[in-house]
Parts: C-alpha cells; structure tokens; sequence
C-alpha cells in the first residue's frame, strides 16, 4: 500500500478543512516531496499532511454565502441562508465567522470560531432572542450545529496536531484515482472514533469522508461536489452534503459568491462584535 502512494504524486491536506462548514477549503496544488520507501503508513501519513499543511497556506481570507438545506427522514426541507467569513492567522488556526439571515426565526445568530493548531478551538454563538452569546464547551462539541447533520466538532479546523494519521489504499473514486487515508482525533473529548478520508489524486480534493462514532459505528458520510478552482491555487466545493445513517436526516450546504482578498480583518472576528453583526 504504501509503495502506492510512494510511486505516484500525492498530497494528504488537512487545511482543506475538510469537515468544517467553511469549506473543504484552501488547497495549493504543488509538487510532493519524496517520501522514504521504508516510511510506514503512520509516518507517510503525518509527513504528507504536515507538507501539504505548509503549502496550503496564502488565501488570505474570503467571504462567501451559504444556502444550508435541512432535510428530515420523510424528505421534508427547511432552508437557510447564511453569511461566510474566514480570516486565515498565521502561526495558529484560522478565524471564522457565519451569519444567518433568513429565515426569520434564526437572523441575526452569529457563530464564531478561532481555531487553534494544539488547543481546544474557541467558540462562541449569539442568540438574538436571548441577545447574549453563548460559548461552545469542548465537551459539548459533538452536539448539532443549529438542527444540522454538521456537529460544532465539524465546523472546526483539523489542524495537523490534532490527529494522527495512516494511509490505507487507492481506489476508483468515479472517473478518479482516490487515495484513501484514516485519521484519528488525538481529543479524547471528540464524539468521533476515527475518519476516513477519499481525496483525488489529479488535484487533491476531497470528495467523501466517513465519520465513525465512539463505539466505531459509522455514524455520518460527507459528500462534496462542484469544484471550483479560484487565484489559479485554491479549490473550494459548491456543494456539501451529510447524510446521518442512525437518524436517515441529512443537510446539504450550497456555496456561492466566493471572493477572496476582501477588506476583513481581526475586529471582525471579535466576541464582542457578535452583537453587531446584522
């Protein structure tokens, strides 16, 4: 398996953020350094994501809107639009921030996120009706995100620290060639057992990831579609979709109106901005 992965180019990314709502983002397409034929699939693992970590840095920031589709078991839908915000930090975690406007009942909530590379990531939700923001406990992380299939744990970073890796196969991925890779979350706190992770050899995006619970059931599958490649460097999905194969309910996130190298800065990723943010 691992003589796969050593023959042909390949890049593990994990700044693709791969679960997280702000995107399976920023992605550089750059040649791979070599790896040591006698590199097990831990070490393959953790030195692809760490280059691919170092070279996936440079956006910048962005902004974009969100259309979250809530779907129930029989089919029924609820619909709400969103505003994106993503200020890249250099030296920790990126900072994101998503605004509901429509419709009625949830404008005006804010949630804000600070990654961290090794810490527990910050995160905060203002509630309009109640007018205070809440923050978001580590240990209540694995909780849905606004009624979603996405957990609060999914709309996070996964920085490079915060998992350990192994390369497992190739395999056909539609008209692809996927890589198939598993990581595990190092936070004993995280609702997740391990991940498994299908990204595309030809210009290293994600298109599924399987999320197994504590009990190592597979709990959720995330699907991607729509790419779209922007700056001539970056890969951003038009479409995410989470189906939960325990409750039959799913939610499918359509993006649009990305732009990057926007006017954003840190006070616009502050606590207490979030009050403000209408």
């Amino acid at each position: 398996m691992i003589d796969a992965l050593l023959g042909r180019p390949f890049l593990w990314t994990s700044r693709l953020k791969v679960p997280a709502i702000v995107g399976l983002a920023v992605l550089v397409c750059l040649g791979v350094p070599s790896i040591a034929p006698s590199a097990t699939p831990e070490e393959a693992g953790l030195q692809i994501a760490k280059e691919a970590d170092l070279r996936a840095q440079g956006f910048g920031n962005f902004t974009a809107r969100q259309t979250m589709i809530l779907r129930n078991k029989q089919g029924q839908e609820s619909r709400r639009e969103i505003r994106v915000r993503v200020l890249e930090v250099e030296g920790d975690g990126d900072k994101s921030l998503f605004v509901f406007d429509e419709p009625r009942d949830v404008k005006g909530t804010a949630f804000l996120i600070h990654a961290h590379q090794q810490d527990d990531d910050d995160q905060w939700l203002y509630l309009p009706a109640l007018k205070r923001v809440k923050r978001i406990s580590s240990s209540n992380r694995s909780g849905s995100f606004m009624g979603s299939e996405f957990a609060y744990e999914d709309l996070g970073a996964p920085e490079v620290e915060k998992f350990s890796y192994r390369f497992l196969r190739d395999e056909p991925c539609g008209e692809l060639t996927c890589a198939v890779s598993e990581r595990v979350p190092t936070d004993r706190k995280s609702g997740y057992s391990r991940q498994l992770v299908w990204q595309d050899r030809e210009e290293l995006r994600i298109w599924k990831v399987e999320y197994y619970d504590r009990k190592d059931a597979h709990l959720k599958t995330l699907t991607t579609d729509g790419y779209q490649q922007f700056l001539e460097r970056f890969w951003q999905p038009g479409e995410m979709s989470m189906v939960n194969h325990l409750t039959g309910k799913s939610t499918v996130l359509t993006w649009t109106d990305y732009q990057f190298g926007t006017e954003l800065n840190e006070r616009d990723f502050s606590q207490t901005g979030l009050r403000r943010v209408r």
